[in-house]
């Protein structure tokens, strides 16, 4: 009997639940990991239970962090504001009307410490969904760190830091394919010798399937894009086993459950003989694929919103039954607008209720050997197998995004999908099924439209106040090494020490790097 939460492993009417099952072919922890990549699974821990959240200041988002973590949420995930994703301040013009609205606005380092205030980074891992200025908010993070007495190798944690799906899908890229690789590849380097137990990396097959992918697209182009950073890594001189154990994977889970379980389970697999058959991987932790599991916001609807509850159910439950690592549930008027205090809660108790009311957690591998998952699995690892194939042929994933050939897939498929509700082809409750008279009593989240003032002042305030000289100096030095090969982290850490703000050193950085245009995919 495996060690873990419960003293015995029983259903509620008092039958064992073994570990192991006749005939079973695949074993949980075992290459290829099919079943799981530990051996005991949640049996031993739970998953992470880590909602997204973020909105208007530093200090509000701070406060809905502690509510969480008082509530049973295990770990912290960040979504920031679009122009911090953008790498713009907030008194930058482009920010206007957008400051703090679909996450949380941080432009220094004072906002940084204001949004972990309180919060013990030695025992709390942070998910940041960033891309182009990953690094920079990285850094505000391991400094906030260090002024809490952690050390950097004791920080837990996630960048998104995947650029490749932002041109494919999601839209918040800065810099050009080639210098934001760079910029990455840096990361992977610093962490390595520095902040040992950070995830460097999150591959995101999320964005793209909420643009429209289907479940094979979205394995078969997330794991063609970390063959590239695997390869862009490898071209700088690390090791594959420097940085592939710190490597992390972000999926969707959207509503066929069978195909979504299916899909968790070929891409472990698929995962596996890649590196395997590729690299001269030496360490297993390089070969197993590890994932967050974020359920289908594309899926909720802004009719008949309380039936959205039922549909982040059935995807979690999916995600569980696959294997995620660490999970986070939607809240049912996500449709409508930002999570309430209620909404979010009902969201969090949804994973709590799967982990201790429903059995999910007590199984490894609840649905391996099932005929129907299997075929499915097979289906997807093959499937998807055969266009990483078809992208190699086309010189990886960057040389087939600059052609635009993965946004083609997701536009096609993204079209045929809105063909088939528009013809009811394809039911969705309330949308084109199951329709009723409504009256909306579901009431949005209000966010202070005077924040965008207020950090204006607060950035008028830290630019009259710091050293301007070496404020400036501290740019000057991260301009001249973006011309080299030299490693940029050490230099973005100096210069938000020495009060720099994320637009400022993001201009930095465009000063050499320029910006870029992906094409449409048409």
């Amino acid at each position: 009997m495996a060690e873990g939460r419960k003293p015995e492993w029983k259903t509620l009417s008092g039958l064992d639940i073994p570990q192991e099952f006749p005939g079973q072919v695949d074993f949980p922890g075992q290459p290829p990991y099919t079943s799981g990549i530990h051996n005991t699974m949640y049996r031993s821990r739970l998953w992470t239970m880590r909602q997204y959240a973020g909105f208007s200041s530093a200090k509000e988002t701070n406060e809905r962090f502690k509510l969480l973590l008082e509530r049973g949420q295990k770990g912290l995930s960040v979504a920031f504001d679009l122009p911090t994703q953008l790498g713009l301040d907030a008194d930058d013009e482009l920010s206007i009307g957008e400051v703090g609205k679909v996450g949380v606005s941080i432009s220094t380092l004072e906002d940084m410490r204001e949004l972990m205030s309180g919060i013990p980074l030695d025992k709390v891992s942070t998910s940041m969904t960033i891309n182009a200025p990953a690094m920079i908010l990285l850094a505000m993070y391991i400094i906030v760190g260090e002024e809490q007495g952690v050390p950097p190798d004791k920080l837990r944690g996630t960048i998104q830091n995947d650029i490749l799906k932002e041109y494919m899908a999601r839209g918040t890229y800065v810099f050009p394919p080639d210098q934001s690789m760079r910029l990455i590849t840096d990361i992977f380097s610093f962490c390595a010798q520095n902040v040992s137990q950070w995830n460097t990396i999150s591959i995101s097959g999320y964005h793209i399937r909420e643009a429209g992918c289907t479940a094979t697209q979205e394995v078969a182009f997330t794991l063609s894009s970390a063959l590239n950073y695997v390869d862009a890594a490898l071209a700088t001189g690390l090791d594959i086993d420097d940085f592939a154990p710190r490597l992390s994977f972000f999926f969707n889970c959207h509503n066929d459950f069978f195909e979504e379980v299916a899909k968790f389970r070929a891409a472990r697999k698929l995962w596996h003989d890649l590196i395997d058959q590729r690299y001269d991987a030496k360490n297993p932790k390089s070969k197993k694929l590890r994932f967050h599991t974020q359920v289908a916001g594309l899926s909720l609807t802004a009719q008949q919103p309380l039936n959205n509850i039922s549909r982040v159910t059935i995807q979690a439950l999916a995600a569980v039954c696959g294997g995620t690592q660490s999970l986070h549930t939607n809240s049912y008027d996500e449709a409508i607008g930002l999570p309430t205090e209620e909404s979010a809660t009902i969201a969090l108790r949804t994973q709590q209720i799967i982990a201790e009311e429903s059995g999910a957690a007590d199984v490894i591998d609840p649905l391996g050997g099932s005929h129907y998952v299997e075929h499915l699995t097979t289906n997807i690892y093959q499937s998807a197998s055969a266009m990483i194939e078809e992208i190699d042929r086309m010189g990886g994933a960057m040389s087939a995004i600059k052609e635009g050939w993965q946004q083609r897939q997701i536009h096609n498929s993204a079209f045929q999908h809105l063909n088939d509700v528009e013809s009811g082809k394809r039911k969705i409750v309330g949308v084109n099924h199951g329709l009723m008279d409504e009256t909306n009593s579901i009431t949005a989240m209000k966010l202070d439209d005077s924040l965008g003032k207020s950090q204006r002042d607060k950035l008028a305030k830290l630019r009259s106040s710091r050293n301007q000289k070496v404020a400036m100096e501290s740019l000057d030095a991260i301009r001249a090494a973006a011309e080299t090969s030299d490693n940029l982290f050490p230099l973005v850490i100096d210069a938000i020490k020495n009060d720099c703000t994320l637009g400022e050193v993001m201009t930095a950085m465009k000063d050499v790097f320029g910006t870029w245009m992906a094409p449409s995919g048409f």
